[in-house]
């Protein structure tokens, strides 16, 4: 069994070292294949020459080198649909969510419970171990209030970034996906259920990193609009047909 780990990346120098690090020490990988995929996303300091330094020893390791910045949304698609993996999980480059966390979430997708095992920082027993600031927080909990009216009412937190899927469940949602920013968590569970999988709320633990990419003001009115487009494509019935990104 292969697990395909999906990590975007933009101006990540200071940071990827450490999580390649952490998450290629990870004991699980001598029980099952992995495949490690970094997208630099145009970064502009040494983020894929830190990552060519880890490939030298480490064949499971793909760099996608991106020439124009795209967003993290295309990041991650990008890298989804290149990925070979049985299972295919997206992580942060901050290691916001630990990669010892796959094994919460694994389970339920192998076990065919659901197609998609999504992190979560808003249950109960999740485990917030370094907790974002105040701004971000009730950012965080007005979004969710915009997600839940508009489009999604079941789930405590879309933005965790840390999900799983099925090789099925990648191969039907990501050609759909057009959000290439932020809000590109919403569309993919938006697009997950307009398929029929079967999506899965599981609490993590998380660790705020303080070195966030997210503007509060700029990308939070972005993300906003974003939501309206992804309820317009919606109500189009985009996400229904077969073809990919317009």
């Amino acid at each position: 069994m292969m697990i395909s780990v999906v990590i975007p990346a933009y101006n990540e120098e200071a940071r990827i070292g450490k999580t390649l690090s952490h998450i290629l020490s990870f004991p699980f990988w001598s029980i099952v294949d992995l495949e490690l995929i970094v997208v630099d996303d145009a970064s502009q300091d040494q983020t894929s020459d830190i990552v060519k330094t880890f490939m030298r020893d480490y064949p499971c390791i793909k760099l996608l080198r991106e020439g124009i910045n795209g967003g993290k949304g295309f990041a991650v698609r990008r890298g989804m649909q290149e990925a070979h993996g049985n299972y295919c999980l997206f992580a942060d480059a901050d290691n916001s969510t630990p990669i010892e966390e796959i094994q919460k979430l694994l389970p339920w997708v192998e076990n065919g419970v659901c197609d998609v095992a999504i992190g979560s920082r808003g249950l109960r027993e999740s485990d917030i171990r370094i907790k974002q600031s105040w701004i971000r927080q009730h950012m965080g909990k007005i979004f969710n209030v915009f997600v839940r009216y508009l489009l999604l009412k079941e789930f405590r937190d879309t933005q965790c970034g840390f999900k799983c899927f099925s090789k099925k469940a990648v191969e039907t949602i990501f050609p759909l996906q057009r959000i290439e920013r932020f809000a590109f968590d919403v569309e993919i569970l938006v697009i997950a259920k307009q398929k029929g999988f079967q999506v899965k709320e599981v609490p993590v633990v998380w660790l705020n990193s303080p070195q966030s990419k997210v503007n509060p003001i700029k990308d939070a009115t972005r993300m906003f609009f974003d939501l309206l487009c992804i309820k317009v494509n919606l109500l189009k019935g985009l996400y229904n047909k077969n073809g990919g990104v317009l």
